[in-house]
């Protein structure tokens, strides 16, 4: 680029003059291709090295009908396609383009409707919209039936050639629309560096795919966080990882010399120390700094605290095996909801608004996602009567025993001030982390802020362990007073239930406040100094993107739709997850990628 800079020469010659590096010569392009046998012209034959001599170029050109400007008259006929011998055979008459047209447009109406998921338009009923959904050929068939013009082309009222139904032509307008949405975001990314986010996940047809994501600044300073695309891998090691966003990379031009931080889960083969992908991108570009997802991070924060204390493992067992119970069936189901119906029907202080008095039912939590676990809490505090009334109905209506028995240990579990004391304190605790799972999860989070709201976390959990405690057994206190659970008396001797006869030499308040309050939150606000001690980089935080693309992918491909293939579920993906960039995108520009995939019957 420093011998022959293209800009000294791009806006007079850049459409013909052409530079080898090997030759260190310039050559017109023209007159290389199509040269006369009289024509004796270094530019086309040997080329020449004097190009800072630009009055040669120029003479090079000459006038019109010169040697330099038949071969462009040349190249410009090869260029013209409307001319060709293959077009001049199917040319078509100014009818035959406007159906065309028309026929295309509706197609591509048609698949950016169902990849919104229906149908939206006037449809009998002039006094509303109305939303339809189906089959493609179904809505098709609809479109016709209202508007008179449309039906005058489509189906059967198009030739059998190019009716623009068939499967495949629904798929190539699903991958132009993919490739507008990417366009857009590469718009956006521009030359600037970037992070790239990873997960892997199995489909419906147990698929392994690898879900990217890129994270970056925008022109305007705005914080975006991009899907780009699935990757199909046989092997979820990091070698195969490796190897899929290489050809990802390949794809779409990109380079890992731009990749400035890699985010991922805690598992061996991302974030490896020596043979993980977080290794072998660090081989390539030491600047690719790793940074754990934050969000996984606080998972592990909760589980290791829910693990470590054996009351709090208990109590978070209990709540399992107490769910499993009571939606054992659908007859218990329905027990339930029947008691929750009578029970709104005779409560006299019922609170009115949006969202109140629903319906509701015991959410069953995540086993990797422990942000779940509040809203079970929250859920078994406002079902706690109709899950006692449903642990009833199984003591008397089981036929068999071990059930009986189990509701009977279940029941009185939950009547005891152990289990509602823990109850509350963990709700309160998983409150307080809930909010910073959330904050984590937002795209435009960054490692600066993060750090912040980890450190206001981590705050909020030492005031309530020095304050909380009197409030916590106020709320305790109360809740037992209402379903006429035995309180226990703070001041009374500690009565260990192992072993009932041996004294413990501490009061109740002291085994609750010193052995369950003060020691979980210690174990919680240990736990957050040992993961999140040693962050300051901006860089990316979680990986909650890639993992919204993954419940994307389950609506995209479903178990009716389980032989989809990898290039439509990836196109389907990007327009589902970027929906945003995918309204923008015009028929316009569909149409013209589209005409441009490949050589058609019908041009426009």
């Amino acid at each position: 680029m420093r011998r022959f800079p293209e800009e000294w020469y791009e806006s007079e010659y850049g459409n013909w003059l052409e530079y080898s590096k090997k030759e260190d010569k310039v050559y017109c392009l023209y007159c290389y291709l199509f040269k006369e046998s009289r024509q004796n012209d270094a530019y086309a034959i040997d080329g020449l090295r004097c190009w800072n001599k630009k009055e040669k170029l120029q003479k090079h050109v000459g006038e019109r009908n010169s040697f330099h400007d038949i071969a462009r008259k040349k190249v410009d006929d090869l260029r013209n396609q409307a001319q060709s011998i293959h077009a001049a055979f199917e040319r078509q008459t100014d009818k035959e383009k406007n159906d065309y047209r028309l026929r295309l447009t509706i197609s591509i109406k048609l698949v950016r409707a169902l990849l919104n998921g229906g149908l939206s338009f006037r449809g009998h009923d002039e006094s509303k919209n109305s939303i339809y959904k189906g089959h493609y050929l179904e809505l098709l068939k609809l479109l016709g039936e209202i508007n008179e013009e449309i039906g005058k082309v489509i189906l059967d009222n198009a030739p059998k050639n190019c009716q623009m139904t068939a499967p495949s032509i629904q798929k190539e307008i699903c991958s132009c629309f993919a490739e507008e949405v990417l366009k857009k975001i590469f718009e956006e990314l521009g030359d600037e560096v970037f992070s790239i986010l990873v997960d892997e996940s199995r489909d419906v047809s147990n698929k392994e795919q690898m879900a990217v994501v890129l994270r970056y600044v925008d022109k305007l300073g705005n914080v975006k966080e991009r899907f780009v695309g699935l990757v199909h891998v046989m092997e979820t090691t990091s070698l195969s990882l490796k190897s899929g966003i290489d050809k990802l990379f390949a794809r779409y031009n990109l380079s890992l010399d731009r990749v400035r931080g890699q985010g991922y889960d805690g598992a061996s083969n991302m974030s490896g120390e020596f043979n993980g992908l977080k290794a072998l991108i660090l081989k390539e570009n030491s600047s690719a700094y790793f940074v754990h997802c934050f969000a996984h991070q606080l998972q592990l924060v909760v589980v290791g605290l829910a693990t470590k204390h054996h009351e709090i493992y208990k109590f978070f067992g209990e709540v399992s095996n107490l769910i499993n119970v009571v939606s054992a069936s659908c007859k218990r189901i329905d027990v339930g909801r029947e008691k929750q119906r009578e029970n709104l029907q005779l409560n006299t202080e019922v609170e009115t608004g949006r969202g109140k008095n629903q319906e509701l039912s015991l959410a069953r939590p995540g086993d990797t996602r422990w942000s779940s676990h509040e809203k079970t809490l929250h859920r078994l505090i406002s079902l706690f009567p109709v899950v006692i009334e449903v642990l009833e109905y199984i003591e008397t209506s089981a036929s068999d025993d071990a059930h009986k028995s189990q509701a009977d240990g279940l029941e009185i579990y939950m009547k005891s001030f152990t289990f509602v004391f823990y109850l509350h304190m963990m709700k309160e605790i998983l409150g307080i982390t809930n909010k910073l799972c959330e904050a984590l999860q937002k795209k435009d989070q960054d490692i600066v802020n993060a750090c912040q709201l980890i450190r206001s976390t981590k705050a909020q959990l030492l005031d309530y362990r020095l304050e909380g405690f009197d409030s916590l057994l106020k709320d305790v206190t109360t809740f037992c007073d209402k379903y006429e659970i035995e309180v226990v008396k703070m001041e009374d001797e500690y009565v260990d239930p192992k072993n009932r006869r041996k004294k413990t030499n501490i009061t109740n308040r002291h085994h609750y406040v010193v052995n369950n309050f003060n020691t979980v939150l210690d174990m919680q606000i240990q736990e957050y100094e040992r993961r999140f001690n040693e962050l300051s980089l901006v860089l990316p935080v979680a990986t909650a993107s890639v993992e919204r693309s993954f419940s994307s992918m389950k609506h995209v491909k479903t178990d009716l739709r389980n032989r989809m293939g990898d290039g439509y579920m990836n196109d389907s993906c990007i327009c589902f997850v970027e929906r945003d960039l995918f309204q923008q995108v015009s028929v316009e520009d569909v149409m013209q990628r589209f005409q441009k995939m490949k050589s058609r019957r019908q041009q426009l």
